[in-house]
C-alpha cells in the first residue's frame, strides 16, 4: 500500500495553464545537460511560490511542448526556480536552445516530496548518478540548511567521466564541508581524476554504509537504480528505508491523462518520490 498522500503545495489557479516565466540564467553543466534558472513574470506569483524538495514542474517551450523536471533549487532559494535538463528529444532540444531573456511556461509545483520530517534524527546516505543528482541536490541542500535535525549526511555522486558530472562548480565545496561526507566517482580511469573510480554500486559496497538508523536516497538512470538497490539490500537496508524517484511518462502532471499510471496509481500525484517497499507493492508493469 502507498502511504497516504501528504499535504503538499499545489499550483494556484488553473492547473492546465502555465505561468509565464523568463529565463534569467543558463548554465552548461555537461555536453548534454543544461541548467535553467527562471523567474515567474508575475512578481506576486514569484513571491508566493512555495514547494517542497522533490516536487516537480512542467517546463514548456511555446510551440514545442512541455516536459517534467524536478525543481532542483532548495525551497529557501526565493530568487528563481532551477531546472536541470538533459537533451534527449524534441522538447528538451528546444529547451537547450533557450537563451537568457526567452519566455517559457511553468506548471508547478506538482507531485509529492521527500518525507524529510520523518528522517529527523536519522543518518541520510544520498546516491546520485548523472542527471539523477538534480533531485538529490534539492533535498541534500535542504537538509544541510537544517543540519542539527539529522545525523550523519553522506553523498555518493557518480558519472561516466568528469565531463559528465553536473554541478562541478559545487562539488569542490561539498568535498570541503565538515558536515557532509562526500564521495565522487567515475566509471573508468581518467587522467588527473583524484577521486574514486568504479561503478556506483561497487563503490557503494566499498564504502559499506551502515543500515542502522539510516535512510538511503538514490536517483539516477533505471539501470543504476536497479543495481544500487541490490547493493543496498546486500548491505541490509530495509526496503522501506530506500527512497527513490520516478518520472515515468508524466504528461499532464495532475492525474488526468493516465499516461503515468501504474495499476491504479499515478506517478504524477502518488509520486514521484517512492520507497522501494512501495515500488515492490506496485503491479509488475513497473
Amino acid at each position: 500500500m502507498l502511504r497516504e498522500l501528504a499535504p503538499r503545495p499545489l499550483m494556484p489557479g488553473n492547473p492546465y495553464k502555465p505561468m509565464a516565466a523568463t529565463v534569467r540564467e543558463v548554465i552548461q553543466e555537461t555536453g548534454n545537460i543544461k541548467t535553467l534558472r527562471v523567474v515567474l513574470d508575475e512578481p506576486e506569483a514569484m513571491q508566493n511560490f512555495h514547494y517542497e524538495p522533490g516536487q516537480v514542474g512542467q517546463l514548456s517551450v511555446f510551440g514545442a511542448g512541455e516536459s517534467t523536471f524536478v525543481i532542483n533549487s532548495p525551497p529557501s532559494q526565493r530568487e528563481y526556480l532551477q531546472f536541470s535538463v538533459m537533451q534527449a528529444g524534441e522538447v528538451t532540444s528546444a529547451i537547450h536552445r533557450l537563451s537568457v531573456g526567452d519566455r517559457v511556461g511553468v506548471r508547478a509545483p506538482l507531485g509529492n516530496f521527500f518525507p524529510y520530517t520523518d528522517w529527523k534524527g536519522k543518518n541520510i546516505f544520498f546516491v546520485g548518478g548523472g542527471i539523477g543528482m538534480a533531485p538529490i541536490r534539492t533535498i541534500m541542500l535542504h537538509l544541510l540548511e537544517h543540519r542539527a535535525d539529522y545525523g550523519r549526511i553522506s553523498l555518493l555522486y557518480g558519472a561516466k567521466s568528469p565531463r559528465d558530472m553536473a554541478y562541478s562548480y559545487e562539488t569542490e565545496d561539498w568535498l570541503k564541508r565538515e558536515d557532509l561526507d562526500c564521495t565522487l566517482c567515475i566509471d573508468n580511469p581518467y587522467e588527473g581524476w583524484p577521486h574514486r573510480v568504479g561503478l556506483i554500486p561497487n563503490v557503494l559496497k566499498e564504502l559499506n554504509p551502515s543500515p542502522d538508523n539510516c535512510v538511503a536516497v538514490l536517483c539516477g538512470p533505471p539501470i543504476m537504480i536497479r543495481f544500487t538497490v541490490q547493493a543496498l539490500e546486500g548491505l541490509n537496508f530495509a526496503p522501506e528505508n530506500i527512497v527513490t524517484t520516478l518520472e515515468k511518462r508524466m504528461k499532464c502532471g495532475i492525474g488526468i491523462c493516465g499516461r503515468c499510471n501504474i495499476g491504479s496509481h499515478y506517478v504524477c500525484i502518488d509520486g514521484p518520490v517512492f520507497t522501494w517497499k512501495q515500488l515492490q507493492d506496485l503491479p509488475p508493469e513497473m
